[in-house]
């Protein structure tokens, strides 16, 4: 990480937590390009996170107020937060278990009410820090601690559920695609509203080892090949598509 952004973050705790080969390095990193490119003040931001991998990127290393708050609850503690504050700049970051599996009640209330929260949620399709249990958001087939066999429960598409229950800024972008991923952290964070930002990253230690997925980079390589614009998925047919995920920019509004 540069070194002009360490004023944002608490050296002390170094170095982090992540497994070797984890996106949420990457996403962290991305994520406070975007704050210093913007110019922001962290002295008016809260960030809230709940239980797990993703949900270290923000506590205990950024030199922020931040809350460490209990399973699935983070969307639900930022809520309260913004609403006795209205003043700050209120962002979750946490994983796709905590926010869209335990958590999955609160993203959709607050989505519905357009609360003027940016949610950024670390996707790395499995409970990382917890067990390797499956999640929401497991794609179908793979193995987890608690499907041995392979996920038999179709995987929620995080953005459409977001868009369909009304937040107002929704996108997806991979760790690997960290240009667009900063751009889109900045729009999240300047829209007024409910933001809703997916990033996918990959975890080598609780799925990749249970899913043959090779090295961390062949995993990051993968996600780099398996992803596809929005514009190009517009061109593609339903069978082209069968084994992709299109990320781009969904809602705007």
């Amino acid at each position: 990480m540069s070194k002009h952004l360490y004023k944002y973050l608490r050296t002390e705790v170094f170095p982090t937590p992540f497994c070797s080969g984890c996106g949420h390095g990457i996403l962290m990193g991305a994520i406070l390009r975007a704050i210093d490119e913007l110019g922001y003040d962290m002295d008016g931001m809260l960030f809230v996170s709940g239980i797990g991998c993703g949900a270290w990127i923000p506590s205990p290393h950024f030199a922020a107020d931040t809350l460490h708050v209990t399973h699935g609850r983070p969307v639900a503690f930022a809520t309260g937060a913004k609403l006795f504050k209205p003043s700050l700049k209120v962002v979750v970051i946490s994983g796709d278990g905590d926010i869209a599996s335990i958590g999955g009640n609160h993203l959709i209330h607050a989505a519905r009410r357009d609360i003027d929260l940016t949610i950024i949620c670390a996707n790395n399709g499995i409970y990382g820090m917890t067990g390797g249990q499956v999640a929401a958001s497991t794609p179908l087939g793979m193995r987890t601690s608690t499907t041995p066999d392979g996920n038999r429960e179709r995987p929620f598409d995080l953005c459409k559920l977001v868009e369909a229950a009304g937040g107002t800024y929704v996108s997806r972008y991979s760790v690997h695609q960290v240009k667009p991923l900063i751009r889109s952290i900045q729009r999240g964070l300047e829209h007024t509203g409910l933001s809703f930002i997916e990033v996918l990253s990959p975890c080598p230690t609780q799925f990749g080892r249970r899913n043959v997925s090779g090295t961390a980079f062949e995993m990051l390589q993968t996600l780099k090949e398996d992803c596809v614009s929005r514009q190009k998925a517009e061109t593609m047919g339903s069978e082209e598509l069968k084994y992709k995920i299109v990320t781009g920019e969904f809602v705007t509004s």
